[in-house]
């Protein structure tokens, strides 16, 4: 079996907020989250916003300190001081293609920034010719090197994010929820050429989004958060058809299936309550106060995640 290119333990990201004049308490974005990836593979990770999707992604990459927990490529543990040695190997695609790119920046410069920082190419027509082939690869019109971002479209400017994120030959890539800006008509172009550069190049994803359609059709396996925590993680159909947790499972009765006969008959969980803030978590597990499953157990104890069976884990004391 092969050695995972990315292992996430017991990842931790506070931020202090503060709470009057001298006091700060700490806002837990992320808490005790751990996952792997293989290489090639796709991690979806779904939830609410808010849950700390984007900030396990921006931790994983070193981009915020963590304040807990290690983060290994290849087995080698990443930490400030090495960083820069596998920042090449470890590439992100943000959400908002219109924010992401500077505006100041022909697309042959934004793809060719990585390139002079690595410095990847010999001559300029090393650098030239490399930028072409990164253009052709996402799909994008070669003539168009020396134009500015905003005189492309959403999906056309997130394709130059891309081809900027595999400038460095990187294996593995966070995708930041990075359709979810753009129109549905575009969102599926967007998913097909992730998919045909991971066939092509051997990728590995960690794909965050909210959309649980487009997640289930990207990935390999699915973890699931609340309120900074994986609750459940299993194969992508696996958790879509037979879910475990009561929250997972409000979330798959959310998702619109494409029979109107059975869309009108389904039973649609909807949650009660709101989320409880970060700053002021509930005891023992975090979903239990809109639980309609709760008990005195799940106040008092924080459950972790235990397998299930064929690479399904839940965490919860009632399933």
């Amino acid at each position: 079996m092969s050695r995972p290119i990315i292992e996430v333990s017991h990842l931790k990201q506070y931020f202090p907020v503060k709470a009057g004049l001298f006091r700060t308490i700490p806002l837990k974005a992320v808490d005790d989250v751990s996952f792997s990836i293989e290489p090639g593979e796709t991690l979806g990770l779904v939830g609410e916003s808010g849950c700390g999707k984007t900030t396990v992604g921006r931790s994983l990459l070193q981009l915020y300190k963590p304040t807990g927990g290690d983060v290994y490529y290849e087995g080698v543990r990443i930490d400030a001081k090495n960083i820069r040695t596998y920042r090449k190997n470890m590439q992100i695609v943000f959400q908002d293609p219109y924010s992401s790119l500077n505006p100041r920046m022909t697309v042959s410069d934004i793809i060719g920034e990585p390139l002079d920082v690595h410095g990847l190419c010999a001559t300029k027509k090393d650098r030239r010719d490399r930028i072409l082939e990164l253009m052709e690869l996402v799909g994008l019109n070669s003539e168009h090197a020396n134009r500015y971002a905003h005189e492309f479209s959403g999906g056309q400017r997130q394709r130059i994010g891309i081809a900027r994120a595999l400038a460095v030959d990187p294996r593995f890539i966070v995708c930041d929820e990075p359709v979810s800006a753009l129109d549905v008509s575009i969102q599926a172009q967007i998913i097909n050429t992730f998919e045909d550069l991971q066939q092509k190049l051997g990728i590995a994803y960690l794909f965050i989004a909210h959309d649980l359609l487009v997640v289930r059709h990207m990935s390999n396996r699915i973890a699931v958060m609340y309120l900074g925590r994986i609750v459940e993680t299993a194969p992508a159909d696996e958790i879509c058809d037979h879910p475990l947790h009561p929250y997972t499972v409000s979330l798959m009765s959310a998702v619109p299936v494409p029979d109107p006969n059975t869309e009108r008959t389904r039973h649609r969980i909807v949650l009660k309550g709101d989320v409880p803030s970060p700053l002021h978590m509930p005891s023992g597990c975090a979903f239990r106060t809109r639980c309609r499953f709760a008990t005195d157990k799940c106040a008092a104890e924080c459950p972790q995640l235990t397998d299930r069976g064929e690479g399904h884990q839940v965490a919860c004391w009632n399933t």
